[in-house]
């Protein structure tokens, strides 16, 4: 692995994850190119960005669940590739029910140079410490709808709490938020703000 990377889980005690593209459980409906080991990997400033985060978090009774790290370019173009081929209806209802999957770049959904490929991005979301029960979001892990924004209608007032919650709690340790994914951040002082990596997760 890159030497300016590390895994999330080594350098962070009491980090949750599920790293989404690493199984079958994502939009595309298979492991992403790239992704060959259920792990977190992310620089070493994003890291300490998220050990302040897992402790405002554990404050509020919460811990940190990460979905997605960073990504390699190979999976970020794999995405690309997929969104050009035929709908097939597998992921369509779970992922993307009110758009077409050719959509998801246009509406921001996807980006073709992906801040995560520069390591220092993060998906994520809250889970209760006294159950590891997932916080109450109003909408799952990529799904790129309308639903999943910020300040979205149609949602609790506890998933919009709980949104508001994570919000500050990245917010505070120097994350910026996406407008239309309630579970992305991104570290506003990024240690290679133009470099796009390519290294497989082994």
């Amino acid at each position: 692995m890159n030497a300016r990377f590390v895994f999330v889980d080594e350098y962070l005690s009491g980090i949750y994850w599920d790293a989404k593209y690493a199984t079958w459980d994502n939009f595309t409906g298979r492991p992403v190119d790239g992704y060959a080991a259920n792990r977190i990997v992310g620089t070493r400033p994003l890291c300490a960005a998220l050990a302040r985060a897992r402790q405002e978090a554990a404050s509020l009774n919460f811990g940190l669940l990460l979905w997605d790290g960073y990504r390699p370019q190979r999976a970020v173009d794999s995405f690309l590739r997929w969104s050009q081929q035929p709908e097939d209806g597998r992921t369509k209802p779970r992922h993307y029910p009110n758009i077409d999957r050719a959509d998801m770049f246009d509406k921001g959904y996807v980006a073709a140079r992906s801040g995560h490929s520069r390591g220092s991005a993060v998906d994520l979301t809250l889970f209760h410490l006294a159950t590891g029960e997932r916080a109450a979001m109003g909408g799952d892990h990529d799904l790129m709808d309308a639903i999943s924004h910020h300040g979205a209608e149609g949602i609790t007032q506890v998933e919009a709490r709980n949104r508001q919650c994570l919000s500050s709690i990245m917010e505070a340790c120097g994350f910026g938020s996406c407008d239309c994914e309630w579970w992305h951040y991104t570290l506003e002082d990024e240690p290679y703000p133009d470099t796009y990596f390519d290294f497989p997760i082994t």
